[in-house]
């Protein structure tokens, strides 16, 4: 079970890392590309948008704020 519970640490770190809200982010534009491209619409786009946003808003609120 030792192993088992190292793999499942390494893929939760690897995946989540620092940030919940990247990965869960990432998740919900695939997801919302996914549905689109499925209804035969052009959801590439989707998913580079986002997570480009995501990561913006990432750095944005990991820069120190000047008083």
């Amino acid at each position: 079970m030792s192993r088992l519970r190292q793999f499942g640490g390494f893929w939760y770190d690897f995946v989540i890392g620092d940030d919940w809200r990247l990965a869960a982010g990432a998740v919900v534009a695939l997801g919302l590309a996914g549905l689109v491209a499925h209804a035969d619409g052009a959801g590439w786009w989707i998913a580079p948008v986002v997570i480009a946003a995501l990561l913006g808003f990432s750095v944005l609120r990991a820069t120190p704020r000047q008083p």
